[in-house]
């Protein structure tokens, strides 16, 4: 069987991340074949697999994946696995990395060369919409990648800011949906407008639906991908924190502006950068 199959096979694998999957490849010696040619019992030896994973792994349909993997490459879906020169760098220094991303659209190593996040609320002030598109504007003229989730409000801003700035900006959409199943719907026209020069990308099986879990998920690879994460507004417990709380964990910077949402000073309390309202780069560059 290919490798890229079984790869593909254990990456979509409930509850299987990198850290497991490193056990997975030291305890059968970086065989694949072997792993799918252990029983459950055999895979319940390696440390972190119990019952349930062990059964999952040996319920992979590798003949379907097979078939699926050159009708998702027909559809302009790239597979990046961390062994890949083309996995973000950024991304390994998570402890909870994806093993493989799915991509849409442009996709080389300089886009990740200079990023920087930029999420927030689904429901933003026109102030913030409007600091949003012309923050990320500024950033994308600046040579930055702008990073956010293809959501509602803030994030799509941001993306559209990147877009639309003069001699033309780079940006890449994490999504908490497959590539091929865009989430929100409304945002179809900022998602391919994205392709053109950045890229959507995605951890999960190309066609699945998002969930909450998922949306909240992808806000470490928002974060991981980026030099830092800047929250322009959002309540306390909205979607946007998580981003911030991971972006903390990671040792990434946090930035938001001194709005009077409650979000944005939850995060002034807690040490956030303050960008102010003229928008100076000298906080984020310098």
């Amino acid at each position: 069987m290919d490798k890229k199959v079984q790869w593909v096979g254990l990456s979509l694998s409930r509850h299987i991340g990198a850290k497991t999957l490193f056990k997975l490849l030291e305890h059968f010696d970086k065989d694949l074949d072997a792993i799918f040619d252990a029983d459950e019992e055999d895979l319940m030896q390696v440390e972190g697999i119990g019952e349930k994973i062990a059964r999952d792994i040996t319920l992979i349909n590798l003949e379907q994946l097979a078939e699926d993997i050159p009708q998702w490459e027909r559809q302009g879906v790239g597979i990046i696995t961390m062994f890949d020169d083309l996995y973000p760098e950024p991304l390994k220094s998570i402890p909870d990395f994806p093993p493989t991303l799915f991509v849409r659209g442009q996709w080389y190593n300089d886009l990740w060369a200079q990023t920087m996040a930029i999420v927030g609320t689904r429901r933003p002030s026109q102030p913030a919409k409007f600091l949003t598109m012309q923050l990320a504007a500024k950033l994308a003229r600046e040579g930055f990648t702008i990073v956010s989730g293809l959501a509602l409000g803030i994030d799509a801003a941001a993306h559209t800011g990147a877009i639309q700035a003069q001699g033309g900006g780079t940006t890449i959409a994490v999504l908490g949906s497959g590539v091929l199943n865009v989430y929100p719907p409304q945002n179809k026209r900022i998602s391919m407008l994205t392709r053109q020069s950045g890229a959507l990308i995605s951890e999960i099986h190309p066609n699945l639906q998002t969930n909450v879990q998922r949306l909240v998920s992808r806000n470490r690879i928002i974060s991981g991908m980026s030099q830092g994460v800047i929250v322009i507004e959002s309540d306390k417990d909205g979607g946007a924190m998580h981003a911030a709380k991971r972006a903390q964990e990671q040792g990434r910077r946090v930035y938001t502006l001194d709005l009077p949402a409650s979000g944005n000073q939850q995060l002034i309390e807690d040490g956030a950068i303050i960008i102010p309202r003229d928008l100076a780069l000298d906080f984020i560059v310098g």
